[in-house]
């Protein structure tokens, strides 16, 4: 038992990542030791547990149970840690806490210097992923989701609306003229996400009227400060989150284009503070679940949750 316990470890968290090279980056080892690891824990338990090929690893079907029990363990063995660190009075250690790259950059960044000189044993890790976390495979301890409604299975608090924003700078809007109606813009250069083919249709609704819009331009990328950058140098009308355009558009640099139509897409909604459900929060989590909520809710004009 005293060996089986960590390799089963070792073998859950190889099938989280889907290699053993990459579960090896996590776990600060070698892919030749992880893989000496699971055959180990494969030998004790005379299972085989992975098959292995040279493009990928597939779950045997007794290796499934065995992962599902082993995660289940773990996160046991995280709520002991979170029981022990619950009790302590004073708010310490560390918070891995995922968010969407602009989000993090933008609002919850500027954020943490207050946070941190407040509560100084309190360790803030800010993991930036546009892709949303499993909360115990990737041992995140909270998460900020942008979505109209929040995961069902996860406890969320609503921390401030996100509206996307039709932008372009004046400059652009001099020589090519302000589009007064969205079909209009099929005649603009536009700087869209262009991720996929519904990126260059822009849907656009007032009331009951809607529209979609193929949009075209000569600057396309999928970062929201690059094409907000590209729009204050004169390449066309961008749709970016207010938040990263409200100082442009605060300043006089850009200017809210078909400002009474909703751009209707991905990405906004509202910004979604979520934890799992049945955990006793940590006094670390706790204060900056506070934070957040005392810094950002009062914009939101929503019921914050106790």
């Amino acid at each position: 038992m005293d060996l089986l316990l960590p390799d089963l470890a070792v073998f859950v968290r190889v099938v989280d990542c889907g290699s053993f090279s990459a579960a090896a980056r996590q776990l600060g080892l070698t892919p030749s030791a992880v893989s000496r690891t699971v055959s180990r824990l494969e030998g004790q338990l005379g299972l085989r547990l992975l098959e292995r090929s040279t493009r990928q690893l597939r779950l045997s079907d007794v290796g499934a149970e065995v992962y599902q029990r082993g995660t289940g363990m773990l996160q046991a063995a995280r709520e002991v840690v979170a029981l022990a660190e619950s009790a302590q009075e004073t708010p310490r250690g560390l918070v891995r806490i995922s968010m969407p790259k602009a989000f993090g950059r933008r609002v919850i960044h500027p954020l943490m210097p207050t946070f941190l000189a407040r509560y100084p044993e309190v360790e803030v890790q800010l993991i930036l992923n546009d892709r949303m976390l499993n909360p115990v495979a990737d041992e995140v301890d909270l998460m900020i989701q942008v979505a109209d409604q929040p995961p069902a299975a996860l406890v969320a608090r609503p921390l401030m609306p996100v509206r996307q924003l039709l932008c372009a700078s004046p400059a652009y809007l001099a020589q090519h003229g302000t589009p007064g109606h969205p079909m209009e813009l099929a005649q603009h250069d536009c700087l869209y996400l262009g991720e996929t083919a519904s990126d260059a249709n822009w849907q656009l609704r007032r009331g009951s009227e809607q529209h979609r819009v193929p949009v075209r331009g000569r600057y396309i990328c999928n970062h929201s400060e690059v094409r907000l950058e590209g729009m204050l140098q004169g390449y066309g009308i961008a749709v970016l989150p207010q938040f990263i355009a409200a100082p442009a558009l605060a300043s006089g640099e850009a200017v809210q284009v078909l400002a009474d139509w909703e751009y209707i897409g991905a990405y906004q909604g509202t910004a979604w503070l979520l934890n799992t459900p049945n955990t006793r929060l940590t006094p670390k989590c706790r204060v900056l679940i506070d934070y957040l909520l005392e810094v950002l809710s009062p914009q939101t004009g929503l019921t914050v949750p106790a």
